[in-house]
């Protein structure tokens, strides 16, 4: 039994746990592609580690930042998740999703790893979660106005996040920085495709978490130029979490086949 499907590895199914049982079980080269880059980011980054996470929901990723803050040298946080940041910071959010009931996680967080969280300074905002919004930039501590959301991240956050990219030698990147379906709130995501891919052609590996983080890189042109893209979202935040995937688990010693 082979198993290439790394995508459902964080899943124990018939399919990748139960035909284990019954049958010597071996990873595909998909599988190994994927579990060496992750396990190699995880295990033995070169450094400096920089991981940047996005995505609208902090809950979904609180194990995964708790992790990663042991391991990683700056933590960049941007996308919906980052309101829940501003909020425990006391910045008014407007319309904004935030996550009240994780906002003293939030406050812990940044409270016990101030040095390596690295927030957006500024935010392009919408006045309807649509192509047609009226938008503007502000800088966060002018706080959301009401009626208005924060839907990207600004150019002075780009900035940031640059400076923070500039000497790294492995990036993690999952989640997007916005609404990147939407065009008038894509370019957030696209400018640190962008940076990604900047920074692979300097000498870093670079790893796409999977899922809405994949699409915003293909979607900006970039998939060909960054180290590796994961096609498990929920398999890749599970690694970055430090779980073991009931998929891998179920596999034999690794073997090699003459």
């Amino acid at each position: 039994f082979v198993n290439d499907a790394f995508g459902a590895a964080h899943r124990a199914h018939a399919s990748t746990v139960g035909a284990a049982q019954i049958l010597p079980a071996v990873g595909g080269l998909l599988m190994e592609r994927e579990l060496d880059y992750l396990a190699t980011a995880l295990q033995a980054p070169r450094r400096p580690f920089i991981a940047i996470l996005g995505g609208a929901k902090v809950s979904d990723k609180i194990r995964v930042i708790e992790a990663l803050l042991k391991k990683v040298d700056r933590l960049l946080i941007g996308g919906g998740m980052a309101n829940t940041f501003f909020r425990a910071q006391g910045l008014e959010t407007g319309a904004s999703l935030v996550e009240e009931d994780d906002v003293k996680v939030a406050a812990n967080l940044l409270q016990g790893h101030a040095d390596r969280i690295l927030l957006p300074g500024d935010a392009v905002l919408g006045d309807s979660f649509s192509e047609k919004a009226n938008k503007r930039c502000i800088a966060l501590d002018e706080g959301v106005p009401p009626g208005w959301a924060i839907y990207d991240i600004g150019p002075g956050t780009v900035q940031q996040f640059a400076e923070a990219l500039k000497e790294a030698r492995t990036v993690v990147w999952n989640g997007p920085m916005g609404v990147f379906e939407l065009a008038p709130f894509a370019r957030g995501s696209n400018e640190i495709a962008a940076l990604v891919a900047q920074a692979t052609a300097s000498g870093a590996t670079s790893i796409i978490g999977g899922g809405d983080s994949a699409a915003a890189v293909e979607a900006a042109g970039f998939a060909s130029s960054v180290s590796h893209i994961s096609t498990g979202g929920g398999a890749s935040l599970e690694m970055l979490e430090g779980r073991i995937l009931p998929g891998v688990e179920a596999l034999d010693e690794r073997k090699t086949l003459d």
